[in-house]
């Protein structure tokens, strides 16, 4: 299977027929080595490493990743990650992704496996790293088995394998499912970041403005945003609205002061100045330059 540069996940390993469940098991197996690829994460997503091995990349954060440890990946995340194949050239592994519904269903299902009491306290991270155990080897095992038949699993035992992995895991690592319960939260809000960042990425409103409307205090609102980006929103949005703004100069031929408006800024002279911050030249020598290079 090819892999695009940027894809969603678990969305790019489904077929039609699967897309819409709330738990998927799924296998994934490459023998080309893969180089940095931007990953979007809809939903949480447990990645079992069989074979090879899988770097993952968030903000200042790196992991190194091979078949006696496995990850999880909190929704609503951007990641960057490499894939390199074994020794044998193979890279293969066993993926079970859940929406966090899944996650606040077992929390109420088994109250006793995390309390709240102690999950108040604990931070929710991008990614957690675990070592595998016999159990989980064995688990791991099952769950290919299972997939190699060949016959879609049923809603019913794929949330039986999720409750037993998590069940496991209360008992044995309870520090790890602390941080998972604490991603719950963390997840919501991410969304009221992106929702914030996405809907007005090219109106004229201030960061200030958005903590405001995401009933957060600027600091929070720019941690967050740090958090879910990898970076300030005042350089998010610098970057995407002159990503936009370029666009329009070349794609559409705009001129620039056509444009400016249209990315969020209420005269030219700002604009251009913004402009100059990110391609150290002007809109209209930008524009020049790259339609005088075309053939």
């Amino acid at each position: 299977m090819t892999i695009p540069d940027s894809y969603t996940m678990p969305d790019f390993l489904l077929s039609d027929d699967f897309g819409e469940d709330d738990i998927h098991i799924l296998s994934y197996q490459s023998t080309e080595n893969r180089m940095k690829s931007k990953i979007m994460l809809r939903h949480n997503l447990f990645s079992f490493l069989m074979e090879g091995e899988k770097h993952v990349y968030y903000a200042e954060k790196h992991a190194v990743i091979d078949h006696s440890q496995f990850l999880l990946l909190s929704s609503g995340n951007c990641i960057m990650s490499e894939k390199h194949i074994s020794d044998e050239g193979i890279y293969k592994s066993v993926l079970l992704s859940f929406e966090p519904n899944v996650l606040s269903g077992f929390f109420l299902k088994y109250p006793h496996a995390c309390p709240d009491r102690q999950a108040n306290n604990t931070a929710g991270e991008p990614f957690l790293l675990f070592n595998k155990d016999g159990f989980l080897t064995n688990f791991v095992a099952s769950l290919s088995l299972m997939l190699e038949g060949g016959k879609p699993l049923s809603r019913e035992m794929k949330q039986l394998k999720f409750e037993e992995l998590l069940l496991y895991m209360a008992d044995r690592y309870p520090q790890q499912l602390l941080r998972l319960r604490a991603t719950m939260q963390e997840t919501q809000e991410d969304i009221v970041i992106r929702k914030s960042a996405e809907t007005n990425l090219y109106n004229n409103v201030t960061v200030e403005e958005l903590a405001f409307l995401c009933n957060m205090s600027l600091s929070t609102y720019k941690r967050k945003f740090s958090k879910v980006y990898g970076t300030s929103p005042t350089k998010w949005f610098l970057q995407k609205r002159m990503e936009m703004a370029a666009t329009m100069l070349l794609a559409r031929g705009e001129k620039p002061s056509e444009i400016y408006h249209k990315v969020g800024y209420e005269n030219h002279s700002s604009f251009t100045q913004s402009f100059k911050q990110i391609y150290g030249i002007t809109p209209s020598e930008y524009q020049q330059q790259k339609l005088t290079v075309q053939p």
